[in-house]
């Protein structure tokens, strides 16, 4: 029973996002969505048990879901607002079985959420919340711990961000080409986010969650042919510098884990399982960014992943050329994060010690303190310099701080052999 219930909830988080965007382009109210979404998760529960699951579950997710709302609506005495969005869906239904349905202005109804959960009556953060659970599929849970705060502290921005985008009319739909790029940035953000929510999962046992980068990629390739056809333009250069990095990081999947699911760094994977089509696509892509000139912090990401994908052998890496475009990428994005990354490359072009010392400089400061990257790092150069003490140390603090059991055996791994 244990087995089924598994398979059906798994089944549900595969389609229900599909399902919301379907749902939205004719309720245009995300919790209502969501509320017709469990209710027909709590029948599937009883009838999938006893008749197993359908050939279709999307068709009958979306069915089941877009009956719920009704009922719920009629409960309530609200279904006259409704019905007119409800006889179209009524009408999407019987056109195809499940398909979400393309027009003219954009190609995918998720991208139309994405730019209704990143309207600018939302703040930064709640813009990209809500992306990552309506349009990511992450838990309030996983999203809590992304932003360091707690989960009923989450789910209450969450709720009113919700409520403001039904209560204020928030457009479902893309925005005209006067208005597109201003709200280009937040969107572009957003997808990057989701793709690094599945590059390295913030918890669970596993490194990573595969269908979210794809799906972040996918959304990249419809976000850049939706700007080729309202702008007119060709190519945007700094969605095709996201395409490109998110390609060249996805490539190096297959070998970022070993047989057990261990975690496997860089400079250990066998380059062998890297994805050479994807190397290639991704490498063309920047080449056609960088065509357009406007230079963006996209492209400086792409350009470093190139230099290590580029790389036949690890000592191959120009770790010179990295560390100068991560200070060429500071001044896009000042932040700790980047430094952070600075310094690795500084420490692999110059020596352990000099990029000790951004480290140090970071940490007097004190703001990765709570980032068990940042404790990592320090844990790994200072490992590499006998510094066994103070290694130990920053590993611990590391563990403490990682959620993730891929990362964490690493990390274990590594304060044993530490240890010996």
């Amino acid at each position: 029973m244990t087995d089924i219930n598994a398979l059906i909830v798994e089944t549900f988080q595969r389609e229900s996002r599909i399902v919301i965007a379907a749902l939205l382009a004719t309720l245009c109210d995300i919790e209502l969505a969501e509320d017709g979404l469990q209710d027909a998760l709590v029948e599937a529960l009883h009838a999938w048990r006893e008749r197993g699951i359908p050939h279709n579950p999307g068709a009958w997710i979306m069915t089941t879901a877009r009956r719920k709302v009704i009922d719920r609506l009629r409960r309530a005495n609200t279904a006259t607002i409704y019905l007119p969005a409800l006889h179209a869906l009524d009408e999407f239904q019987r056109q195809d079985e499940f398909e979400v349905a393309e027009d003219d202005d954009i190609p995918d109804e998720r991208l139309k959420l994405i730019f209704t959960c990143c309207h600018p009556a939302l703040s930064q953060d709640v813009q990209v919340a809500l992306t990552l659970q309506t349009v990511g599929g992450l838990t309030t849970e996983v999203i809590a711990r992304s932003f360091l705060v707690p989960t009923p502290t989450m789910a209450q921005r969450l709720v009113r961000a919700k409520r403001k985008i039904r209560d204020a009319g928030i457009p479902y739909e893309v925005p005209s080409t006067a208005v597109l790029g201003e709200r280009l940035d937040a969107v572009l953000g957003v997808i990057y986010l989701i793709f690094n929510a599945g590059y390295t999962a913030p918890i669970g046992q596993q490194l990573m969650e595969r269908d979210l980068c794809e799906e972040a990629i996918r959304l990249a390739r419809i976000l850049h042919d939706l700007l080729a056809y309202k702008t007119d333009s060709g190519d945007h250069a700094e969605t095709l510098g996201l395409l490109a990095l998110m390609l060249l990081h996805h490539a190096r999947r297959d070998a970022r884990t070993g047989p057990d699911g261990q975690l496997i760094l860089l400079d250990d994977q066998e380059r062998t399982l890297w994805d050479r089509e994807s190397i290639d696509e991704g490498l063309a892509i920047l080449d056609r960014a960088m065509t357009r000139h406007q230079r963006g912090a996209f492209q400086i990401q792409a350009a470093i992943a190139a230099l290590h994908v580029q790389a036949e052998r690890p000592e191959d890496t120009d770790w010179r050329q990295i560390a100068l475009l991560y200070g060429s990428l500071m001044s896009f994005i000042p932040s700790s994060v980047v430094e952070l990354n600075r310094a690795v490359a500084v420490a692999m072009a110059e020596g352990i010690a000099a990029g000790l010392a951004i480290l140090d400089a970071i940490s007097e400061h004190g703001r990765l303190d709570e980032y068990y990257l940042f404790h990592a790092t320090r844990a790994d150069l200072l490992r590499r310099v006998k510094r066994e003490p103070d290694a130990k140390q920053a590993y611990e603090r590391a563990l403490a701080l990682c959620d993730n059991q891929a990362e964490r055996a690493f990390l274990e791994n590594r304060l044993r052999e530490l240890m010996q």
